[in-house]
């Protein structure tokens, strides 16, 4: 399954992108990230059989399990990509996150867009690592 993050503003050179790139180095399945303008431009087609996941701060909050076994569940049943977006300061439309397949948020907080975008490759990352039993991720170990 093709993971997608799809971002509204360019993320350039900085510690945010250093993480981002450090996060999805270590991801092995299929990846892409494509950046948008702020305002304007057109998503990048989606493949047939994929699922949109809108990063917002009213979205739900799921552990690093949940998110973990939602990407395995989808990647099982065949889901070709898996598209993460992330909008711009303004967030989505009513009409855009009725559209999506899940709203999700890291916690309650609003989080500058690339501290967001470097969270979400840390995520997938730690998803993808509980998926293939890595023992990166610690949850009930003592």
């Amino acid at each position: 399954m093709l993971l997608h993050i799809i971002a509204r503003g360019r993320i350039g050179r900085g510690p945010e992108a250093e993480l981002v790139e450090r996060y999805m180095k270590r991801v092995t399945w299929a990846q892409k990230i494509s950046e948008l303008p702020d305002t304007g431009g057109r998503l990048p087609v989606a493949a047939e059989n994929s699922r949109t996941i809108l990063l917002d701060e009213g979205g739900d909050q799921m552990s690093s399990l949940e998110f973990a076994k939602l990407l395995e569940k989808w990647r099982d049943n065949g889901v070709r990509e898996a598209r993460f977006c992330l909008g711009a300061a303004d967030g989505f439309t009513p009409e855009e996150r009725e559209g999506a397949d899940k709203v999700i948020a890291f916690g309650r907080a609003t989080w500058p867009h690339l501290m967001a975008r470097a969270m979400l490759a840390e995520q997938l990352w730690r998803a993808t690592s509980i998926v293939a039993n890595h023992p990166y991720h610690r949850e009930g170990r003592q």
